[in-house]
């Protein structure tokens, strides 16, 4: 069989990158987009994620919490290891870029 033509719906891109994300040790959890004025309006789980594909190279942005304990920087870099690790070998598609931003910090709940 020739020809034929295989598309990806943008949301598998942004689960694989949700849930890569939140695999990764020290991520507290995915963020809500600061600049989305549809999270007061209504709640979507990937509200935090976004991904943009440009010439069949995907570009991630990653807004989110990690916890108060890890060393962000590694932690950080380790997100954008494995999200363009997960998208290159899942979908085969390749990474531009992979930018996350830390939105907050969760601190352990102090009991008194």
């Amino acid at each position: 069989m020739s020809g034929g033509k295989t598309t990806i719906a943008p949301e598998i891109l942004i689960t694989i990158a949700r849930l890569t994300t939140l695999s990764v040790p020290g991520v507290s959890r995915i963020a809500d987009d600061p600049a989305s004025v549809n999270r007061i309006l209504k709640y979507r789980p990937d509200s935090g994620i976004q991904i943009e594909v440009r010439d069949d190279t995907v570009y991630a942005t990653l807004n989110v919490v990690m916890f108060s304990d890890v060393n962000l920087r590694e932690v950080s870099h380790n997100i954008q290891r494995q999200v363009s690790r997960a998208i290159s070998e899942m979908v085969g598609m390749q990474v531009g870029q992979v930018d996350v931003h830390i939105s907050d910090i969760d601190y352990p709940e102090v009991s008194e």
